[in-house]
């Protein structure tokens, strides 16, 4: 019988481990110089009828660390997220730091757009994108003529 565990899923979870082994043993990421600087924003993606709508998980950010742009055809969502560089007392001493920090971006190849349409929200650390769709012109039917010679 078939597992239900994709495939390549079981030697991600024995990588995990063995990088978890590794950290507990040197007490420290050992493959952060592995990971990507720029971090990857999870959406979804729905069509209706005369607009896209773009939901994208950005939780913990304002509106004003989030930049959407759009230069035909890249339609771009980018979070910048800084370090805040605390000092704490000696009650309250940071043995670990393990929230993000960095540059979240993801872009979206679209076509035939209206761009001076697109209207954002943000509510609950989800960013909601309504992306109006450019109308086709309806195509102009060509007759065919007879051939008399």
């Amino acid at each position: 019988m078939f597992d239900l565990v994709p495939f390549g899923k079981r030697r991600e979870e024995a990588f995990g481990q063995l990088a978890k082994s590794f950290g507990d043993l040197f007490g420290d990421d050992f493959f952060a110089p592995l990971k990507s600087s720029t971090l990857s924003i999870r959406t979804d993606i729905r069509e209706a009828g005369d607009h896209y709508l773009i939901e994208a998980e950005l939780p913990g950010f304002t509106k004003d660390e989030i930049v959407i742009d759009y230069a035909a055809p890249y339609l771009t969502i980018k979070a910048v997220r800084k370090e805040e560089n605390t000092e704490e007392n000696s009650d309250r001493q940071i043995v670990r730091k393990e929230r993000r920090y960095g540059e979240y971006v993801r872009r979206f190849y679209v076509q035939d757009i209206k761009e001076e349409g697109i209207r954002a929200s943000l509510k609950n650390g989800v960013l909601s994108l309504e992306v109006p769709k450019r109308q086709k012109p309806e195509g102009t039917r060509i007759e065919i003529r007879d051939d008399e010679q």
